[in-house]
């Protein structure tokens, strides 16, 4: 039984050490996921990225059916994606029948202090334009299936939540 989970948050919020604390918990299981890292496939569908609106249409979609793709074919998903717009999340929920919507809710002065890609640092010195929180907006989930606090939970207490979900829902077994 396929699904797939979208972890959604700021830069910084620990969307990625959710996604790889949640693959290990789902293959302790015997569940192969598949974790698509926007960060890494970005750097795939568009090599010299502008990150400017028609260029996160585009590779969001192409995330979003990817997804779609890969649970069709009987393999879960973790999406490890900011997708600050909510449209980019509706595609993946309006393609995939069983799918999860964790917000890695994180203040963003907690993700400013991680800055784990320097992407705030050259926000602050103009070098970055468009960095979802700070000049792009970044549109909060308003029904997500899931809220987790980046700040104040372990990646193992958050994926925890995340399991029993999973588990309330049927797709995954005790």
């Amino acid at each position: 039984m396929s699904f797939a989970v979208w972890l959604t948050g700021l830069s910084g919020s620990g969307k990625s050490s959710l996604a790889k604390e949640l693959a290990g918990q789902l293959h302790a299981r015997g569940i192969e996921a598949a974790v698509l890292e926007s960060d890494v496939l970005r750097t795939q569908v568009t090599p010299f990225a502008r990150y400017d609106e028609a260029e996160r249409d585009m590779f969001y979609e192409v995330l979003a059916d990817l997804g779609a793709s890969i649970v069709e074919r009987g393999r879960p998903v973790i999406f490890d994606a900011t997708a600050n717009r909510r449209a980019y999340r509706e595609r993946g929920r309006s393609r995939i029948a069983r799918f999860a919507e964790v917000y890695v809710s994180t203040p963003l002065e907690v993700c400013v202090a991680r800055d784990t890609k320097g992407l705030y640092r050259a926000a602050r010195e103009g070098k970055a334009t468009t960095v979802p929180g700070v000049q792009a907006a970044y549109e909060a989930p308003l029904s997500p299936e899931l809220v987790i606090s980046g700040s104040r939970s372990t990646p193992q207490e958050a994926v925890a939540e995340i399991m029993a979900l999973l588990e309330r829902r049927g797709w995954v077994r005790k």
